[in-house]
This record gives structure tokens, C-alpha cells and sequence, in this order.
């Protein structure tokens, strides 16, 4: 089970795509989410791109425990192709990354 929801990796997508004016938010957002949250963030990223399988989520999910060796948001974006990798990671995992996102441009 995915310790995070989809809608606040949808937030992170957003903030990820709009890193020019939001790196602040996105420090901010990543930070306030709890140690297990951040590991399953971590997680998804890492089955988008590639580095585990969607029915490896557990083991991912412990390896990024074990390897948490930096803040999750200087880790993430390191990455060139966050929000790429995270919305193909939901897409494996069966969660429609698009409705997500959507529903938080539309609430209600």
C-alpha cells in the first residue's frame, strides 16, 4: 500500500513543473510531508523511471527508507524529469495522474 496519497503527489507534479516560481512551495510542501510519505514519494518517482516495477512498490518503499541520506526534495530534483517520472509512476501503479492533477486545478 502507498503511503501518499495521489493528490499530494499531484501537487508535487504541479510544483515540480513550475519550479521557477515555486521552488519555495515545493521545499515547503515536501518537507511538511511525513518520513513515510516522503519514502513512498520517493518510491513512485523511482517506478517511473524505471529503477523498480510496480509490484516491487514494498521493496522500493524500503530501500528508499535505507538510503534516505538527503532532504527527499534535494533528491527529487536532482532530477531533470520529476514531474515525468512521477506521473509515469502513478501510471504503473494504476492511479490516472492527469484526473488527479485536475481535480486540484478544479476542486469540488
Amino acid at each position: 500500500m502507498l503511503p501518499i496519497s495521489a493528490d499530494k503527489i499531484a501537487e508535487v507534479i504541479i510544483l515540480a513543473r513550475e519550479l521557477d516560481r515555486a521552488q519555495g512551495e515545493f521545499y515547503g510542501f515536501v518537507d511538511q510531508l511525513t518520513e513515510d510519505e516522503q519514502y513512498g514519494l520517493v518510491a513512485v518517482f523511482w517506478i517511473g523511471r524505471g529503477s523498480f516495477d510496480p509490484d516491487e512498490l514494498a521493496e522500493a518503499l524500503v530501500t528508499a527508507e535505507r538510503e534516505a541520506t538527503t532532504s527527499t526534495a534535494d533528491y527529487l530534483l536532482g532530477s531533470p524529469h520529476l514531474a515525468d517520472h512521477l506521473e509515469a509512476g502513478l501510471e504503473a501503479l494504476g492511479v490516472d495522474p492527469s484526473a488527479e492533477e485536475d481535480r486540484l486545478y478544479r476542486p469540488g
